[in-house]
């Protein structure tokens, strides 16, 4: 499983199915952790803060290449690896890995 931090703000969307996608800049380091997911559903933990007892939520998510909403934090016209929200498997858990 990938483990992401997010900030708050973000985080409390995801947990309210307000924001469906989530977005990383398409760095080598970013595609070195996604680029044979594109397209395929896999689980990713968004933690709130860095530390293992930080709240955090596991979704299914589908990676691809796209433009995000900047109502969700990103840049107009700005190329991302964007992280389609399938669905919020389990939320809210402190210390889960």
């Amino acid at each position: 499983m990938i483990t992401l931090p997010i900030k708050k703000q973000w985080f409390e969307k995801i947990i309210s199915g307000e924001k469906c996608e989530e977005y990383r800049k398409d760095t080598p380091y970013y595609r070195s952790r996604f680029d044979r997911y594109m397209g395929i559903p896999v689980q990713v933990q968004f933690r709130n803060g860095y530390r293992k007892d930080s709240p955090s939520v596991v979704c299914t998510v589908v990676p691809h290449r796209g433009t995000g909403r900047s109502k969700w934090g990103a840049e107009p016209g700005k190329s991302y690896i964007v992280l389609s929200i399938l669905e919020v498997k389990y939320g809210l858990e402190k210390g889960s890995n």
